[in-house]
């Protein structure tokens, strides 16, 4: 019995199935990025690059972006249910890696009972009372000879991280939103107050337009004109007002800060937030490998991958390993019993007939893992799109900026002087009219081009994950010895 000691150690280091080894996150829209990193800025007084994204929102130059992201951390429901799954997956992990060690049940147990009995018609019954003590070990030890609960115990750590890069992602997401409402906000507040200012105006021209039809220096018609277009400016307010609320609404919804509280914080200050010097160093070799999703992809590939090891093993036979020791005692009527039992010895179980049942969940693993394969390829081509269509805005909101801005106060002289000749009198109403609407879309042009702007950063921010980073991840699998770069792994015994 003792010499099959070292050959069962020898069998218990073997592992069917799958060698894992993770994909590098490549693709062919790599070489179309660099054409950008001009149009991402460098820090004041430096060359080198500075990436710390980590708290991407406190570079802003507004405080509140960085005041509600943190307070939206705190209470926002969609951090806890992440924090919730961790807890769950890490409780998983322990159940599954407890399977790879011995189990040990002590049960002890002391019964005293009575007893009557006597002839029918005698004086009386005789009572007998007994006491019977007993208490057991058991042990068992189910051997892993071909891997797979060693398997199952790396699919369910790999899972504990995947859960752990949500709840980052999830912090990245909700920092996005946070900071993108906020700056629909204040790209609001601006377009308001720069309705507020047009309709105050048309409001002056149609007072004095109604003086002039009174006198009859103009036509009834541009009476009409100017009160139609003052109409049509004040319903526009109010709905750019109504949309404003709704982005303070979100807001409540997002950090949970009471809505009277927050507006009294949001009206301290009215101006479009802007971010201070950014520079991103890799676009997207290596920043691919620092988002969540990928990491959360990856991780669950590496899970597939070893429940696949796990299907193979259930298809071989398995020993365990199993022992008793037992005391037992009984006094009667005055006598007593002892018995001491111990037992120990293998269980071998062969599996000889399932009509095909473990090879299909064997096959059933495979296509699991095909499925996260293709699932990573997919987040990984998304995630690159997305790192893209951000420098695509980012590039293009800071190329129109200075010519948004130059349409801006040209259309506006350009009313300005239409304005004036229609106060003296030399001007048509038509004219004015034509003016303020193109001087009102050039305005409204700038506020939309700024808000591109910094939204396109937030989403340049949560694109590159975050700055989100798991050296200890990374490090092991550096570590770990590569035998397999299949996109779909071979079924092997080691």
């Amino acid at each position: 019995m003792l010499g099959s000691v070292p050959l069962l150690s020898v069998i218990a280091g073997c592992v069917v199935g799958p060698t894992y080894q993770a994909p590098s996150p490549t693709t062919s829209s790599q070489a179309v990025l660099p054409q950008f990193q001009s149009a991402l800025p460098t820090q004041a007084g430096t060359g080198s690059a500075a990436t710390d994204l980590t708290r991407w929102w406190s570079q802003f130059d507004d405080p509140l972006v960085a005041e509600l992201v943190t307070t939206a951390e705190t209470s926002n429901p969609s951090v806890a249910q992440a924090l919730a799954r961790i807890k769950q997956a890490r409780a998983t992990a322990v159940t599954t890696g407890s399977a790879l060690y011995p189990s040990v049940a002590a049960d002890a147990s002391s019964t005293r009972s009575k007893s009557l009995s006597g002839l029918t018609g005698s004086l009386g019954n005789v009572a007998t009372i007994s006491t019977s003590n007993s208490a057991t070990f058991d042990a068992s030890w189910e051997l892993d000879l071909f891997g797979g609960k060693r398997k199952a115990a790396d699919a369910a750590n790999a899972r504990v991280f995947a859960r752990d890069a949500d709840w980052y992602g999830a912090k990245v997401s909700l920092a996005a939103e946070v900071g993108s409402t906020l700056v629909n906000y204040r790209a609001c507040v601006a377009t308001t107050a720069m309705l507020a200012q047009d309709l105050t105006s048309r409001e002056q021209t149609a007072q004095l337009t109604a003086l002039k039809v009174k006198a009859g220096f103009t036509a009834p018609a541009d009476g009409a004109l100017i009160n139609a277009s003052t109409a049509d400016a004040r319903q526009k307010l109010i709905v750019q007002r109504a949309d404003c609320d709704l982005d303070i609404k979100a807001l409540v919804a997002l950090t949970d800060i009471p809505e009277p509280v927050l507006r009294t914080k949001l009206a301290v200050n009215q101006r479009l937030p802007q971010p201070r010097g950014f520079v991103v160093e890799s676009v997207p070799a290596q920043v691919l490998s620092q988002r969540p999703d990928i990491a959360v992809a990856e991780r669950e590939l590496a899970a597939a991958s070893a429940e696949i090891n796990v299907a193979e093993a259930n298809r071989y036979p398995s020993i365990s390993l199993l022992g008793s020791i037992g005391i037992g005692g009984f006094r009667f009527d005055g006598s007593s019993a002892r018995s001491d039992t111990w037992s120990f010895g293998p269980s071998f179980k062969l599996p000889i007939f399932d009509a095909g049942q473990r090879k299909a969940q064997a096959d059933l693993a495979r296509g699991r893992y095909d499925e996260a394969y293709a699932g990573y390829q997919q987040q990984v081509r998304t995630a690159v799109r997305e790192i893209e269509e951000a420098l695509v805005r980012l590039d293009a909101a800071a190329r129109r900026e200075e010519d948004a801005a130059l349409a801006s106060r040209e259309y506006e002289s350009y009313y300005r002087a239409n304005d004036d000749k229609f106060k003296a009198g030399s001007g048509s109403l038509f004219e004015l009219e034509d003016a303020r609407r193109t001087f009102l879309a050039a305005q409204q042009t700038v506020i939309s081009v700024q808000h591109d702007h910094v939204t396109a950063w937030i989403a340049l921010y949560k694109a590159l994950g975050g700055g989100w980073r798991n050296e200890t991840e990374q490090t092991a699998q550096q570590t770990t010895p590569a035998s397999q770069s299949q996109s779909t792994p071979n079924s092997d015994r080691s």
